[in-house]
């Protein structure tokens, strides 16, 4: 898209541009000796949590097709990576210019179908070559003892084993087709209820073999999402985001008939909660 500026054509990328610098400029006065005490006392470890609720509320903000919200936080999150990197650039690590150059050019150089003369059918191919080109142009072989030694150790448990499974699949350890996967969520479920038992129904803390089966059957209904090119993730805050609202409807369906939240009236709740279930089918 082209805009009409005092008498020369402005593009897009040139407001991007500016917008960034802005950014960069608003980032810099704010950690300056005499900028804002907040930001002058944060560090990367500091804006962690903040990089990560943003992107967490991105990604609400994605399911919900909000582009007003989508908007907003990704502003934020811009904001946070600006600020980690100027950090980086203060402490003469690393510049912001040096981080945009290396993605930049690692952008160019993994996509040689479109800036250079090679040739891909389709996505699959583009991810084949991907790989390719990192490990065999950028010598990125990993840990040379394991294929999964580049697999951060303190990402959430969740999206670990997603990444495990992943990364295992680059180098063929994988099932054939979907009734593996399948079998092996069913043998995992019949290993967990075999434990159990073990344990005795009563038992009041699991033994460390029923968390063991549990952690199992965990992984394996990743690996099921993953086969299914499901992100176990994005799935899992869906299904938060609906039991929050079937619940908040049953707290209002309880207020309203003077019933308390209490365990005796767990038939009331449920028909309740299926009440929720019932609407939400009724308004797609």
């Amino acid at each position: 898209m082209r805009l009409e500026a005092k008498g020369r054509h402005v593009t897009e990328e040139h407001i991007a541009g500016d917008r960034f610098l802005r950014l960069y400029q608003i980032v810099a006065r704010l950690r300056a000796p005499d900028g804002c005490p907040w930001d002058r006392k944060q560090t990367p470890e500091s804006l962690r949590t903040f990089l990560l609720e943003e992107v967490y509320e991105c990604i609400e903000a994605i399911d919900e097709k909000d582009d007003e919200h989508i908007r907003e936080e990704l502003g934020d999150i811009f904001m946070l990576v600006t600020m980690i990197a100027f950090i980086k650039e203060q402490e003469q690590r690393f510049s912001v210019a040096g981080a945009l150059a290396e993605v930049c050019d690692k952008l160019v150089r993994r996509h040689p179908h479109v800036f250079g003369d090679s040739q891909v059918a389709n996505a699959e191919e583009v991810v084949t070559q991907w790989a390719e080109i990192k490990k065999n142009v950028e010598g990125r072989k990993g840990d040379a003892d394991s294929a999964l030694g580049k697999i951060p150790k303190g990402l959430p448990p969740l999206e670990r084993a997603y990444q495990l499974q992943r990364r295992a699949r680059e180098v063929g350890f994988d099932w054939s087709d979907l009734s593996g996967v399948w079998e092996k969520v069913e043998e995992e479920i019949g290993e967990l209820k075999a434990s159990l038992q073990g344990a005795g129904a009563s038992h009041p803390t699991p033994s460390r073999s029923v968390e063991a089966e549990y952690g199992d059957l965990l992984f394996s209904v990743i690996n099921l999402g993953r086969f299914l090119k499901i992100d176990p993730s994005i799935a899992l805050l869906a299904a938060n985001e609906k039991f929050s609202r079937r619940f908040a409807h049953v707290e209002q369906r309880m207020r309203e008939n003077g019933i308390e939240l209490r365990g005796e009236n767990f038939a009331a709740m449920d028909g309740y909660w299926e009440e929720a279930k019932r609407r939400e089918r009724e308004a797609t």
